[in-house]
């Protein structure tokens, strides 16, 4: 590019014109003539490549630009990924519609029966988080075709006639708490959504601190005001009875947590399929066509439990 004085402009043409115009009246040759027209041409050349390189800076520029947003796209919709399909409507928002469409068309056969795992729990027991976080949670988003999922977080707590509390939980007021945060979580979302975000709590370092910010992530429709609101008020008190009254009716009686039963029942087999590899145990037991990822190698986990008192 041309800078400062080098550069050809509008001065320099126009005093090319005027010693043209002095060179036509002192009546100069030919030849003289045409130095000067040839000039004038060259500068109306350089002028024009200045201009056509200016353009393509600018071109350059724009192209750039439009290559960063292209490269940084903003996000599609407020929805995590786990969420996409969850509704027509999310599915829009997030653009992902002929996908979710085409999931729903390799899904397994929906009249055989799922497999029915029911998962009686504390929310601090160390065993029953483990559980969540390394063997039902990885199971269950690979496999919630194929199974239905039910939370009981009550585990060994007790009803007991108090003032302050009407529940007594085996690791103390902080445990009833985090039950009684999960159950209105549950309520108030439904198990699939309400497990995305019991997941998050049960992997956090403090299960209670995680609660809210954990709802915000998965379960941003819900407000932590309406969730608090349950868990100090009467309905999530009704909420836990309703887990109490499931809990007791458990046959044989739970003896730890976690407890899990399959299809409605316990066996100490079972137990301990499902504790060491849920994953086989779910695929083994679903009766239609095993989904692809079946085929997996099962991971295998020590056997423990919080034993009741």
């Amino acid at each position: 590019m041309w800078v400062g004085s080098a550069t050809p402009g509008v001065h320099q043409l126009m005093m090319l014109v005027m010693t043209l115009s002095s060179s036509l009246e002192e009546g100069l040759s030919q030849s003289s003539l045409a130095v000067c027209l040839g000039a004038v041409w060259i500068f109306f050349l350089l002028i024009i490549m200045k201009v056509l390189c200016i353009l393509a800076v600018l071109f350059l520029l724009s192209t750039k630009h439009k290559s960063f947003e292209l490269s940084h796209p903003k996000p599609a919709c407020r929805y995590p990924p786990s969420q996409w399909c969850r509704s027509l409507e999310i599915a829009i928002e997030c653009k992902v519609q002929k996908q979710c469409m085409e999931l729903g068309a390799i899904k397994p056969n929906q009249t055989v029966p799922r497999v029915a795992l029911t998962l009686y729990y504390e929310s601090l027991c160390p065993d029953c988080r483990r559980f969540i976080t390394k063997q039902l949670f990885p199971t269950w988003t690979m496999l919630q075709d194929i199974m239905s999922l039910t939370l009981v977080p009550y585990g060994n707590a007790k009803e007991v006639l108090s003032v302050n509390s009407p529940f007594s939980c085996q690791h103390g007021e902080p445990e009833c708490r985090g039950n009684m945060i999960q159950a209105c979580i549950i309520h108030l979302t439904g198990t699939s959504l309400a497990f995305q975000v019991i997941y998050c709590m049960e992997s956090a370092a403090n299960v209670l601190d995680a609660a809210e910010p954990c709802l915000q992530l998965y379960a941003p429709s819900v407000s932590w005001v309406t969730v608090d609101a349950c868990a100090t008020g009467r309905l999530g008190y009704k909420l836990m009875h309703g887990y109490a009254v499931m809990t007791r009716a458990l046959n044989p009686a739970h003896t730890h947590v976690p407890w899990v039963t399959i299809d409605g029942e316990y066996t100490e087999e079972t137990e301990a399929k499902a504790t060491s590899s849920l994953f086989r145990l779910v695929c083994d037991r679903y009766k239609g066509v095993k989904p692809p990822v079946c085929t997996g190698a099962p991971v295998k986990l020590s056997r423990s439990g919080c034993l009741a008192e």
